[in-house]
Parts: C-alpha cells; structure tokens; sequence
C-alpha cells in the first residue's frame, strides 16, 4: 500500500513539473467582446479581472489585479506588444517607476509582498481595434528580471 502511494506522489510531482505553461483566464465574454490572459511567466501566475466587458470599449474601465511579488520594484519598465496572426506589429514601452519618476502607487514595494490594484485604467485610444489579437505585456525590474508578463487575447467582433 504504502509503495503504491509513493508511486502516486512521484507521478503527480513529475506532472506538477512537466507543465510548464499557466492556464488560460477568462476576464470576460460578452456579446461582441471576448477577453483572456495567460501568464508568460514560467514561475508566477497572477489575478486579473474588469468589472463589466462592455466597459473595455469605453475610454475608462475599472479592473482589479493581485500577486505577490517574486522581486523588489525600485525600477519597473513595461514592454507592450500588438501581435496580429503571429506578427508583432506595434510595440510600446514605457518607464513606469525610477528614481525621481514614480508614476503607479506600487512603485518601491519589496519581494514578498501582496501588489493589489483595483481602480480605473485609461486605455488613451478611443475604441478597440475590432479583429483577433494578442497584447504582451511585460513588466521587468532594474535587474531586467520579469515582474509580471502576460498574454491577452482580444476578440472583438463588433463593428463602430
């Protein structure tokens, strides 16, 4: 009995281990609208939600994210993809916290500690492009180590 328990144990362990890619999330799925996110990061997944899907197509819209980060945040930098049938087709990046230059409420938190955002995010365009596609995001430190990295995959079907 107790072998066969050991062999059991073993076996998941060794599942636990070959899977090395997170679950796809479902933010939301409504009408027109379908949003999802995979965590790029082999070591972390992370939570993600939006209030209301018809929101994202608004200018404004209310989300809601927790982790607990694996690195300290004295620098954070944000690399955003746009990723049509494969092709990376536009990229942005941006400083978001550096000495002198602190932009969100989380910047100089320590490893170990719960990040928690949920308020309003603000896309600065207008309407979301309609089509399938994917948005990287990745978030990485002074030491160029990931913080958080995500794939999100927009399905917009509506027509303005």
């Amino acid at each position: 009995m107790k072998t066969s328990n050991v062999l059991i144990f073993i076996l998941v362990l060794l599942y636990i281990n070959a899977s090395t890619e997170w679950p796809t999330h479902t933010v939301c799925k409504e009408d027109n609208l379908e949003l999802y996110y995979k965590s790029c990061d082999p070591h972390q997944d992370f939570v993600f939600s939006i209030d209301k899907c018809s929101d994202v197509a608004t200018h404004t819209f209310n989300i809601k994210a927790s982790m607990v980060l694996r690195h300290d945040i004295k620098e954070l930098y944000v690399k955003l993809s746009l990723i049509i049938n494969g092709k990376t087709v536009l990229t942005y990046s941006e400083t978001l916290c550096a000495p002198g230059h602190v932009k969100l409420i989380f910047c100089g938190m320590k490893k170990g500690e719960h990040l928690h955002y949920e308020g309003p995010v603000t896309l600065g365009i207008k309407e979301i492009p309609q089509g399938d596609y994917t948005i990287s995001a990745k978030l990485t430190n002074e030491d160029h180590v990931t913080v958080a990295c995500a794939d999100f995959t927009v399905k917009n079907y509506l027509d303005y």
